[in-house]
């Protein structure tokens, strides 16, 4: 079962969980390696930007083979994954406004994407065989933290 890997003081804090998306775990881990550290409102334009594919997203591991993007290196455009991550990240957002936090004032204190549940089928093959065809779901949790206003 998915949980909240990391404690967080209920009183400054505000979390979602996304359970078993159908999403890439790859694409996932590497949005939210972005996401860390942001405002709201800037991760919010980021991931529809990424969505929109006019801002590509660094790749760090497993990027042997992928083309270069202007400014970035290594990179692809993950709208599936960003879209998923949006959704949660709204989601703890207006967790943050039903608690009575300032919403606007928020910054991402953790991003974390696991794997989740495999689902497993099977492709009927030539012969009478048949071919694993297995899709991985994504566990996202998105925590976010007050930010004192200067």
């Amino acid at each position: 079962m998915a949980g909240y890997t990391q404690e967080s003081d209920p009183e400054t804090t505000s979390r979602a969980l996304g359970v078993e998306l159908n999403v890439s775990p790859k694409h996932c881990r590497e949005v939210c390696k972005m996401l860390k550290g942001m405002k709201v409102d800037d991760a919010k334009k980021y991931l529809k930007d990424v969505a929109e594919t006019k801002t590509p997203v660094p790749y760090t591991r497993f990027k042997m083979f992928l083309n270069p993007k202007p400014k970035v290196g290594p990179g692809r455009y993950p709208k599936k994954a960003a879209l998923a991550i949006l959704k949660v990240l709204e989601s703890a957002q207006s967790n943050a406004e039903y608690k009575g936090l300032e919403a606007d004032n928020m910054r991402v204190k953790l991003a974390a994407a696991h794997r989740g549940r495999i689902q497993k089928a099977y492709m009927p093959r030539a012969q009478g065989r048949s071919t694993p065809w297995n899709e991985q779901t994504t566990n996202i949790e998105i925590i976010l933290e007050e930010v004192e206003a200067s």
